[in-house]
């Protein structure tokens, strides 16, 4: 994955009285400890909206610090460090904007022996690797060429590793103006990135390809819906009602078009509904299929690098 995020959200100075240390005066006297937190994470939205939601939530951040400092004893400020920045991936105060954490822990009173201005450790931790599913679709130009320009995007710019791509579809439209057939496909990844950066890197991704958000649910040269992001089965998936990030896709389930290449690419797929997590087939089970039926295969060389009409994108 080539691309990087570039922001940089930094809190220092975060102070408060700690018990760490491997001497007993350490552990029963306490000293001040000091935390900076540096976090990458995608803020266009908040440079677009000015609106408060769409950035790093900072009181939470510096909170789960002090928390940290004033808590459990360690003997090490290494583990002092690593477990606040588990603490900052594991939950930003509901933004899901972080991508991956700097934390300097400083230790100036530490029981060196010598004059010395600080102590300090330092450690970077990014997420890790979580199940992701994106749905692509395309009903303008030249369609095969676009949804297979859209499977290198995802591998580039999304996933970590290779990217398992459902065999093509063909699909009635459902909604919106009279419009052609759509070609659609499923992706099934793992990805290093938060929810909102996936979310922002598949709308560079259309925007890359001519989209237009012009007309609700009209033809678009190529769509990505963020279908789900974390497994249900280990109740790793994040679920949010937020308007800018709704996840899992609230109509993913009632979708054929959706359902039935998710099934192609993961077999045990499964999907949480309303609380539930449901087997992918088992929702499949209860919905129209009619209007979703095999693509044709492309001419020889139009559908651009798809192996086969479908495949593997990290191939």
């Amino acid at each position: 994955m080539a691309e990087t995020t570039s922001d940089l959200v930094e809190i220092t100075g975060i102070r408060a009285r700690g018990f760490h240390g491997v001497f007993a005066e350490e552990r029963r006297d306490g000293q001040d400890f000091v935390v900076d937190i540096a976090v990458d994470a995608d803020l266009a939205a908040a440079g677009s909206s000015d609106d408060l939601a769409d950035t790093v939530n900072y009181a939470h951040l510096a909170a789960l610090a002090v928390a940290r400092i004033e808590g459990e004893s360690f003997d090490l400020i290494e583990r002092l460090a690593s477990v606040i920045a588990e603490d900052v991936l594991a939950d930003d105060g509901g933004r899901l904007l972080v991508d991956a954490v700097t934390v300097t822990v400083h230790k100036p009173q530490a029981p060196v022996g010598v004059a010395f201005g600080d102590v300090t450790v330092r450690v970077r931790r990014e997420r890790p690797a979580v199940p992701v599913v994106i749905a692509l679709g395309t009903n303008l130009g030249d369609r095969y060429s676009t949804l297979s320009f859209a499977e290198l995007e995802l591998a580039e710019r999304v996933c970590a590793g290779p990217v398992v791509v459902s065999d093509y579809v063909e699909t009635d439209p459902v909604g919106g103006p009279d419009q052609p057939d759509y070609l659609n496909a499923v992706a099934v990844g793992l990805t290093r990135l938060s929810p909102t950066t996936v979310l922002s890197r598949l709308h560079a991704i259309e925007a890359a390809a001519g989209r237009v958000r012009d007309v609700r649910w009209g033809p678009r040269t190529l769509d990505l819906d963020l279908v789900q992001y974390g497994d249900p089965d280990t109740g790793t998936d994040i679920v949010s009602d937020a308007e800018r990030l709704t996840l899992p896709h609230p109509r993913a389930h009632e979708r054929a078009f959706v359902l039935l290449p998710w099934l192609d690419a993961d077999p045990a797929a499964a999907l949480r509904v309303g609380g539930a997590v449901h087997p992918v087939d088992e929702l499949l089970g209860g919905l129209d299929t009619s209007g979703v039926r095999a693509a044709e295969e492309p001419d020889a060389g139009a559908a651009g690098g798809v192996c086969g009409a479908g495949g593997c994108a990290g191939c």
